[in-house]
């Protein structure tokens, strides 16, 4: 049964001396053996793994999340490195590592797609949010403190501060912030006009309306603009009701016919 890694002192406590271990698993066939050696070299790496992980809490992903992500980018780390290269295998997966967490925040954590300076921005901003503080307990940091601490300028920094709160949708019914009464942002959609299904009809008769004698654009326009009954049309213009209602009918039929033969 081979060996378990060895480990070595190291300014790091997670990083084990694996190089004897990764040039075994080099030399290994596909197969039972090799698989133990990997998942050793990969057991021997998890507390990196785990560490690096931990520098991205309090980002809107739980910490079991995290560290699966971590563990799963330090897998492809330990698959792709090649010792032949000369490089320390902490030197590879790191960046590795930190490029998988990077990539599920981008494809996992946004419910919109932003640009990837905005959500730099954003992380940037965040730490510097999260350290200000830490250091001034009760105290909002001021845009200039949060320019001047990730060496940002202050319009990057607003920019950052707005998409704080970019990574989820509201729900429509969310309350609006100083809104009374359960005031929700469903209740500032506006609905569908009703108008607007009628002004391709009313372009089309406005030709034809502009045809007819003024007395009959009058009765017309006091009846469906003026909404008059046609016995107070009548009245106002010293005509018989019937008089009024001939009028509407022929005007109509009229405007209609002339309306379908230049569809036609």
């Amino acid at each position: 049964m081979p060996n378990r890694a060895r480990t070595r002192h190291h300014p790091h406590d997670d990083a084990p001396d694996t190089q004897v271990a990764f040039r075994r698993l080099g030399a290994l066939p596909p197969g039972e053996r090799r698989d133990r050696v990997r998942d050793e070299i990969v057991e021997a790496w998890l507390p990196m793994a785990d560490r690096i992980a931990g520098r991205y809490r309090g980002r809107g992903e739980s910490t079991e999340d995290l560290r699966q992500v971590a563990a799963l980018g330090l897998v492809k780390a330990v698959d792709r490195y090649d010792p032949a290269r000369g490089h320390a295998f902490e030197s590879y997966a790191v960046p590795t590592i930190t490029g998988e967490i990077k990539r599920h925040f981008r494809d996992h954590m946004w419910t919109l797609h932003v640009p990837r300076r905005l959500q730099n921005l954003r992380t940037q901003v965040q730490t510097a949010v999260q350290e200000l503080t830490q250091a001034a307990p009760g105290r909002q940091p001021t845009v200039a403190e949060l320019a001047e601490h990730a060496d940002l300028s202050e319009a990057d920094v607003r920019e950052g501060l707005q998409a704080l709160d970019g990574c989820a949708a509201l729900s429509l019914d969310a309350e609006v912030t100083g809104s009374e009464d359960g005031y929700s942002l469903s209740d500032t959609l506006g609905e569908p006009d009703p108008a607007v299904e009628a002004v391709v009809d009313r372009e089309a008769v406005k030709p034809e309306l502009a045809e007819l004698p003024q007395r009959e654009q009058r009765i017309l326009y006091l009846r469906f603009f003026g909404d008059m009954t046609q016995n107070r049309i009548a009245e106002e213009l010293g005509i018989s009701q019937m008089q009024v209602s001939r009028v509407i009918s022929r005007c109509c039929h009229r405007v209609r016919d002339q309306v379908l033969r230049d569809v036609a």
